[in-house]
């Protein structure tokens, strides 16, 4: 439908950006995209699968370390969701497949005080470059998941492969990349963008794009 609006002279852009403003997808502020804009802070790191691996702990009952054969060997999920980007453009419909975020939880077990969950991310030579905050009540959704692959192809590493977070319904800082563990928290704590002024939260509806907002 939208090869023939453009033969008709239409722009696919302009079709999808009309259609998602009229289903409610697309965010106010927000415009839609048919590519996939790359935006990072530091380096892309290297993956060696052979020393790659994942830490998970804080206020739960079982952290957990896990190689990436370890994790890869978890149970697949898919999951078809939006995307948006605090600097105002929306992909729609991406395809993601990877570990639910609630198979994590499983394992885990996060302990009743635990309302906050501190993502972290590898950035350059540092294990743990990047972070960000997000409730636990957020992330233990049937959406959030850790992705390895897009549209059927395995995650690029400007993207944030081989692993990243994905959390639909905020603001896609939220969805870190290079994703390499959690820390299970009591309140809530700013990660690397919220300390520079992006909101605590960052619902896209709401605009919550920093702090005063």
């Amino acid at each position: 439908m939208a090869l023939d609006k453009y033969l008709r002279g239409e722009d696919p852009r302009q079709v999808l950006e009309k259609r998602m403003r009229e289903e409610g997808r697309l965010p106010p502020g927000q415009s839609a995209t048919i590519k996939w804009p790359v935006l990072h802070t530091g380096d892309v790191p290297r993956f060696d699968p052979k020393t790659w691996d994942f830490r998970a702990g804080g206020l739960v009952e079982s952290p957990l370390e896990l190689s990436w054969e370890a994790f890869t060997a978890l149970p697949q999920s898919s999951v078809v969701s939006d995307f948006h980007c605090v600097t105002k453009w929306s992909t729609f419909d991406n395809r993601w497949e990877g570990v639910a975020f609630r198979e994590i939880l499983r394992r885990l077990r996060p302990r009743p005080e635990a309302t906050h969950v501190m993502v972290l991310g590898h950035v350059g030579p540092a294990r743990y470059g990047y972070s960000t905050n997000a409730p636990l009540a957020d992330l233990d959704r049937d959406d959030v998941l850790f992705a390895s692959r897009h549209n059927g192809k395995d995650l690029e590493p400007d993207h944030g492969g081989p692993l990243r977070l994905v959390v639909p319904h905020l603001y896609a800082w939220k969805s870190a990349k290079w994703v390499r563990g959690l820390i299970f928290m009591e309140g809530d704590k700013a990660g690397y963008w919220e300390r520079l002024g992006y909101h605590m939260y960052g619902d896209p509806f709401k605009e919550q794009r920093f702090s005063e907002e």
